[in-house]
């Protein structure tokens, strides 16, 4: 069977399916399928660019932000909180980057990171800009501070699937042995979040700045996840699988190949607390982070729809030329300052200059692994299995895929919403230029069976009835790994410490990419701009 659609192509790269899908014989023909690829074409336009284009004006600013992910909007945040306007934002190929989120009828959905857990003592950042917002109602810096209710996750927030039937929570349970393993497992984690460096910071806390440089905590930055959990004795098969659920949750890959210090860290930091919400509570919405991106968005006229192709610095300031996307014309912006908050595989094609001024490109680019994100409009929820109803987040044990959330859990309505959008994660577990390539080509019927198989577990072939349209985000860079020995990233602590007219702000600074990280750099490129 065949469907044709034609869809015109836009920045974000849209395809529209025109494949086969012999395996679904039961997929209606007129199922509204749409391809995302965000950002790829810019990127690979600037990867082959050979000789730069001539500029056809120029505009001149105090400030330019390349990119508007969250540590670009961040630090245009915080620019502006410290009452400086002489700044633009260049967009780059994505609005929000990875936060960024869709729309199916009044039903916001992520296209990226869907949930922020509560913000340690540490990231004061964050805490910060949350009490701004009013997502934090009261004493934003305290031990326990108050949440806005409806930004906490709603009950039930998390099932798990294991032979056909749904249970609380993420962990499977066999037998004895393993909840002893188990068990075991959580209290490490937890005394090891109590743990302080010879220096007497935490060992384990977020953002990475605020963590001990102690060599003797460090070390685990040696070895893999894995052949930490094998000398501790955690074999225990059902652990196994969640340790790898969490490692490709976080980043992308499983524990064989995450740095153990990385695997202990997305256990041992999370230590947040609310006065009005359980521990382990985690704020999320609809639209997932763009609820947050959204908020740090800068006013229209300082805005450029556009996206960088090179960064000069010169002796009166740094020449950035660009592509505007709204005319298709390339034009230059003088700056006296610069802060690159673009992906480092982007940055370097951005500076070439760099190579060999403290960079080493080729040994130190963090490894960034890609992810499929999938989005299923649903206009009546399918019939559900025997167990517990459906929650926010809901995973199948033993898969390798990530799970599902739905759009519509955290609204507050009288009666349930008859509709919503499920957001299915696969993460490739894979980080190879293989691995890219096969995305770049991959036809929609084989992103489609990736993106959908943990929902056909869920619901069989009964899901079709409800699916009026389905989206497949594929984000072949969407995040950096910690693989083994990122802490001795050199590269990346020459970026961290710039202080001249170009600055850098990315979460790929701490070699892995969560929004507290992202936001941390660009706090601190802010800083160094009022500064």
């Amino acid at each position: 069977m065949k469907r044709r659609q034609f869809i015109t192509g836009t920045a974000a790269s849209l395809l529209t399916a025109c494949q086969d899908y012999s395996s679904w014989f039961d997929l209606p023909p007129w199922l509204p399928i749409t391809v995302l690829k965000p950002a790829m074409q810019q990127g690979h336009y600037l990867r082959h660019l050979k000789q730069l284009p001539v500029a056809q004006g120029e505009r001149r600013i105090g400030t330019l932000i390349i990119g508007s992910g969250i540590a670009g909007l961040t630090a245009a945040w915080r620019l502006q909180q410290q009452g400086y306007q002489d700044f633009l934002l260049l967009m780059g190929g994505e609005r929000f980057g990875n936060a960024n989120a869709g729309q199916w009828q009044d039903v916001a959905y992520p296209r990226g990171g869907h949930y922020l857990p509560l913000p340690t003592l540490e990231s004061t950042h964050i805490r910060e800009m949350l009490a701004a917002w009013k997502i934090i109602e009261k004493d934003p810096f305290s031990l326990k501070p108050t949440y806005d209710e409806l930004s906490l996750v709603h009950a039930p927030d998390e099932r798990i699937l294991i032979n056909q039937q749904w249970h609380e929570g993420l962990l499977a349970h066999p037998d004895k042995n393993s909840q002893s393993q188990q068990q075991r497992f959580f209290q490490l984690m937890n005394d090891y979040q109590q743990q302080r460096g010879n220096d007497g910071k935490p060992v384990f806390t977020i953002p990475l700045a605020s963590c001990s440089m102690d060599d003797t905590w460090r070390a685990l930055d040696k070895l893999t996840f894995a052949q930490w959990l094998k000398q501790q004795g955690f074999n225990d098969a059902a652990l196994g699988w969640y340790v790898d659920y969490a490692c490709k949750d976080d980043y992308g890959l499983d524990s064989q190949q995450i740095s153990a210090w990385a695997g202990i860290h997305y256990f041992a930091s999370r230590h947040g607390l609310a006065a009005n919400a359980s521990d382990n509570t985690v704020l999320t919405w609809p639209e997932g982070l763009q609820h947050l991106a959204a908020k740090m968005l800068p006013r229209q006229q300082q805005l450029v729809n556009g996206f960088a192709l090179n960064i000069q610095e010169q002796k009166d300031g740094v020449n950035v030329l660009y592509l505007d996307t709204t005319s298709n014309k390339v034009f230059n912006i003088k700056a006296q300052q610069v802060i690159c908050a673009t992906p480092l595989h982007v940055t370097k094609h951005l500076l070439p200059q760099l190579k060999g001024d403290g960079i080493n490109w080729q040994h130190d680019m963090p490894v960034h692994a890609p992810w499929l994100v999938s989005n299923f409009y649903v206009d009546k929820f399918p019939q559900e299995l025997k167990g517990n109803d459906l929650a926010w987040d809901n995973v199948v044990y033993g898969s390798p895929h990530l799970g599902y959330v739905v759009a519509t859990h955290q609204w507050l309505r009288a009666a349930k919403p008859q509709y919503t959008v499920f957001t299915a994660y696969h993460a490739f577990n894979s980080a190879s230029t293989a691995t890219r390539q096969w995305l770049s080509t991959a036809t929609t019927s084989e992103l489609l069976d990736l993106g959908i198989a943990d929902l056909k577990t869920a619901y069989g072939t009964q899901l079709w009835i409800s699916v009026k349209g389905v989206e497949l985000c594929v984000r072949g860079h969407a995040m950096a790994a910690p693989t083994v020995g990122f802490l001795n990233n050199k590269s990346r602590h020459y970026l961290q410490q710039a202080d001249g007219r170009i600055l850098f702000a990315h979460s790929d600074l701490s070699g892995y990419s969560i929004f507290e990280e992202a936001a941390w750099w660009g706090w601190q490129a802010a800083n160094k701009v009022v500064s």
